[in-house]
């Protein structure tokens, strides 16, 4: 009969880790019961099982907390799609003119984008500036003050 008990324990300890958000707190009781079942199966005694049942249970929770540091420590991301390149840093290939409508370009990590300025000053080529908006395919730039980053992290 404790075989079908464990098998119900994992079936419930594995569903509760799913429906409830958390950091692996059921799923080191649910492997723990997976090995008690293993053992009732196995025609071990019901003190073996549960033995095979705390001992897989305390291994398996010391073995997820790294996993759950490392999850934990994700940072959330900002934007998806283009509006990742919010604030971002970009050096200006083509002159970017000041009148409304008209666009240079700029380099933003790999990538070269049509860039209109914010202010509607013009801005020269070679310059830093940082992505304020993103209309469409072209991105909305302002010049950045002196001690702005250098692109790439500074890496030679």
């Amino acid at each position: 009969m404790w075989r079908w008990i464990w098998l119900a324990a994992v079936g419930v300890f594995a569903i509760g880790e799913i429906a409830i958000a958390g950091s692996f707190f059921l799923a080191p009781f649910a492997i723990g019961a997976v090995a008690g079942a293993i053992v009732a199966f196995a025609g071990g005694s019901v003190a073996v099982q549960w033995l095979a049942f705390v001992a897989v249970s305390g291994v398996a929770a010391v073995s997820l907390v790294p996993l759950r540091r490392r999850l934990d420590r994700v940072e959330p991301q900002t934007g998806f799609g283009s509006q990742r390149l919010l604030g971002q840093h970009a050096e200006v290939l083509i002159a970017i003119p000041g009148a409304p409508g008209d666009t240079g370009t700029v380099r933003l990590g790999r990538e070269e984008w049509r860039a209109e300025s914010a202010d509607r000053v013009p801005i020269a080529a070679g310059s830093v500036v940082k992505v304020v908006d993103v209309r469409g395919t072209s991105v909305v730039v302002r010049t950045e003050p002196l001690n702005a980053p250098p692109l790439g992290g500074g890496r030679p």
